[in-house]
């Protein structure tokens, strides 16, 4: 491809609002540009790199027997209804009426549909069955940001198995395991494979394949010596045991005027250290106030609430329906002696004693807390958030806390969705069986982004060979005159013929333009053409990302520049 002929719209400065790497790159680049929040168009070359990407996930999802399909990206309402998650996915669904006032729905993930699909199904001897789809996604996120890290619409390698039973289940998840860890190695992406909490997907099994980058989402706590890694929503740390001295007969209420933190009562006369503090915090859980209470130093992780409740919609109480509900502002609460509210309570505070608490009064607390005596029925969850620093549940090390871009994710589902759309399979005896679903998903723009992210340098972007929009960009240095411009069509057209993806830039462009353009673009290979080293026989090529450049004969630079292009293909 010519460059004088292409859409390669490069900009000296990025968006005011880009903040990641690859937001800032892939738009000065001219990859991608922004229609409205959320929503990007791929210009020609970011279309190149998306494609790759594609094609690098189908070929590992046809490797382990995946069958392709394309479902619709509108749904009727009535088929989440019937998966009861309509109600589940709550303001990041987008959903609208048709002329017929029939609720649909932009598909933010296709179980249904599958399930759907998948109850024309009869016999136990069609199953296992691989399905998979390359298919458009919408998620109404209310803060869309980092360019295609975190949009509205994008684009998602999605698939879902299907098997008699748990032990299928197994395979079918190990194989897809071992695909996703195959699809990254082709993309040049180091992936943790860390434990995750299933959300709004289900199931009881998660994996999530994270990538690190400052320009993540999520945080991962891991272990360097025995290799425990999991979503900091799923995380555990062991807690050290504390020596409590005896709590007396009963909770002692004392004077706390102005004391409304945690950190405050620490340094109160009388008071306690966060340890041996009860937290607070009121919460609505579905419409539900709730109380949920944790040791004073640690902190509430909202998605393990949600996991231990089941809960849908999770938020704070405000001050008004606290203080209407206990009689008492924040600062002051607690949950002894309450019986008329759900109550959810921390593991690091089971059997702990002495503590002191707010006391549902303003300006007074209470000391002297048996936990498992003075608070009626809580139910037990991990709900704490793990901090750096603290031991590892596997083996005590200490763990650290790292951000990460989460690249995929696979959940082993049940069988939720097959019973919802009454997928049923005559087993072996001739008894109807329901089959059991995994669910596995890639953001192909998501990956594009990732590969940016993680492969770049001061100048531009360093595509990995596998999915650069081109794979040797060709830089005659000036246009205009008759030997350069001879040489890098032999070089084009030779380079063609060896199946090289070429770039050839002959725009009537200064030499520092040019160069600096290719830097950008992240083309992995550059053969430039200029005056100097054409007279002496020569070329140079130079390899993007370490930018190592050495002479190569004008005759030899086909054969040589093909070499180190095929040596680096996935």
């Amino acid at each position: 491809m010519r460059w004088s002929d292409s859409f390669i719209p490069t900009l000296r400065d990025a968006p005011g609002d880009a903040t990641a790497a690859s937001h800032q790159l892939l738009v000065r680049a001219g990859f991608i540009r922004q229609l409205h929040s959320g929503h990007y168009s791929l210009l020609p070359l970011g279309l190149r790199v998306h494609n790759k990407v594609a094609d690098i996930v189908r070929a590992e999802m046809h490797a382990i027997g995946a069958q392709e399909f394309l479902l619709p990206a509108m749904h009727p309402g009535d088929l989440w209804r019937r998966s009861g998650r309509w109600g589940v996915m709550g303001s990041e669904m987008f959903r609208l009426r048709d002329r017929n006032d029939a609720d649909v729905v932009l598909g933010m993930t296709h179980e249904e549909v599958f399930a759907t699909l998948a109850a024309e199904m009869s016999s136990y001897r069609e199953l296992p069955q691989t399905w998979y789809q390359i298919q458009t996604k919408f998620r109404d996120e209310p803060r869309p940001r980092s360019g295609l890290l975190r949009v509205r619409e994008f684009m998602m390698k999605d698939s879902y198995s299907f098997d008699m039973d748990e032990a299928g289940l197994e395979d079918s998840f190990e194989a897809h395991r071992e695909a996703y860890h195959k699809v990254f190695e082709r993309l040049d992406l180091e992936v943790m494979a860390v434990q995750a909490s299933s959300g709004a997907m289900g199931g009881d099994a998660s994996v999530e394949f994270m990538v690190a980058s400052p320009a993540g989402e999520d945080d991962v706590a891991r272990c360097s010596r025995c290799g425990y890694r999991a979503n900091i929503e799923r995380a555990r740390a062991a807690v050290p045991s504390l020596d409590d001295p005896p709590a007396g007969d009963a909770p002692e209420r004392f004077a706390t005027p102005g004391i409304r933190t945690i950190e405050a009562l620490v340094s109160f006369e009388g008071g306690a250290p966060a340890d041996r503090q009860i937290k607070t915090m009121v919460m609505v859980l579905d419409d539900q106030l709730t109380l949920v209470v944790l040791r004073g130093d640690h902190q509430l992780n909202l998605q393990k609430l949600a996991d231990a409740s089941g809960a849908i919609d999770v938020r704070p109480a405000t001050a008004a329906e606290t203080l209407a509900e206990l009689g008492a502002n924040p600062g002051s609460l607690g949950a002894v002696g309450i019986d008329h509210l759900p109550i959810y309570a921390d593991e690091a505070l089971r059997g702990r004693r002495s503590m002191t608490t707010g006391a549902n009064a303003d300006d007074w607390h209470v000391r002297g807390v048996d936990v498992e005596r003075d608070i009626i029925d809580p139910r037990w969850a991990d709900l704490r958030e793990v901090a750096a620093g603290e031991d590892c549940v596997d083996c005590g090390n200490p763990l650290e806390i790292v951000r990460c871009i989460e690249a995929g994710h696979i959940f082993k589902l049940g069988r939720t969705y097959c019973e919802a759309m009454r997928v049923s399979v005559l087993d072996d005896n001739g008894v109807a069986q329901t089959p059991i679903m995994g669910s596995y998903g890639i953001g192909i723009g998501r990956a594009m982004a990732a590969v940016a992210e993680t492969h770049h340098d001061e100048r531009g972007l360093c595509w990995p060979v596998a999915v650069a929009p081109f794979e040797v960009v060709i830089t005659v240095l000036d246009a205009s005159d008759e030997a350069q411009s001879a040489a890098g069509e032999e070089l084009r057209s030779g380079l063609a013929a060896l199946g090289v993806d070429c770039l050839y830039d002959d725009r009537p462009l200064r030499p520092g333009v040019k160069l600096a353009d290719a830097e950008l673009v992240g083309v992995p290979y550059r053969v430039t053409v200029g005056a100097r080293s054409l007279a002496q026989g020569n070329v140079e090529l130079m390899r993007r990302s370490t930018r190592e450049t050495r002479l190569v004969s004008v005759d030899e630079a086909v054969a040589v520049t093909a070499a180190e292009v095929g040596t680096h293909r996935a």
